[in-house]
């Protein structure tokens, strides 16, 4: 029978052995251990108690984590976060995968298998100040044949923001009998929203009617 000093002495030899499993970067060789990359992810997570409390959801979602959903950074999570580093050290040996995909698949496939149940991804657009103004001037110098002012691009941008959430695409996984299935739903255009917009104004219209004329004067030879 084994001392109380001798079987601690092997349950830090475990962990000890399982730290340098963990490790393993994705191309399936060591880095330099407690000062390597995946030390540093774990510090970076434990300073955000948001971020701790989504990577418990996603770990018990893989049934690496059996603790709260409490956004404390516990033993319990450090342990979960090194079982499923060994794992992905194991699939990246014959299929690289990266740590984000990896916990991606852990939370899709987690929440589906064997429930049938879905798991919905919703993707939303977010415009930058000037991503917002490009996209806006070309839908008016396309509309209406000048660049738009600052007041339409002002309103404009506000408007984008407004339906960011229902231009979002809606991605749908579900997993049946081990098959997965992935049904993506595109929200509206912002583009297509923009012209409908432009085109709903005073200015818009009559350059509509504008264009009809125009249309039907060269159709008779009339240019």
């Amino acid at each position: 029978m084994s001392s109380p000093d001798q079987a601690r002495a092997a349950a830090q030899a475990q962990d000890a052995a399982r730290v340098k499993a963990a490790a393993v970067n994705a191309a399936g060789t060591a880095t330099s251990g407690p000062t390597g990359e995946f030390t540093d992810f774990l510090k970076a997570i434990a300073k955000s108690p948001a971020a701790i409390t989504g990577y418990q959801k996603i770990l018990k979602s893989g049934k690496y984590y059996t603790g709260q959903i409490n956004g404390k950074y516990s033993p319990a999570l450090i342990k979960a976060f090194y079982k499923a580093e060994e794992d992905r050290a194991l699939v990246a040996q014959t299929s690289p995968i990266s740590r984000d995909d990896f916990f991606q698949q852990i939370s899709l496939n987690g929440a589906g298998t064997g429930t049938g149940q879905p798991s919905v991804v919703e993707d939303v657009t977010v415009y930058t100040p000037e991503a917002a103004k490009m996209l806006i001037q070309s839908v008016i110098k396309d509309s209406l044949g000048r660049n738009a002012t600052d007041a339409e691009i002002k309103k404009y941008t506000s408007n984008l923001k407004k339906i960011q959430q229902q231009a979002a695409s809606t991605t749908t996984y579900k997993t049946v009998g081990g098959k997965q299935t992935r049904v993506t739903t595109p929200g509206i255009s912002e583009q297509q929203y923009l012209v409908d917009q432009v085109s709903g104004t005073d200015e818009g219209k009559a350059n509509k009617v504008l264009g009809f004329y125009e249309t039907f004067m060269n159709a008779l030879g009339g240019r």
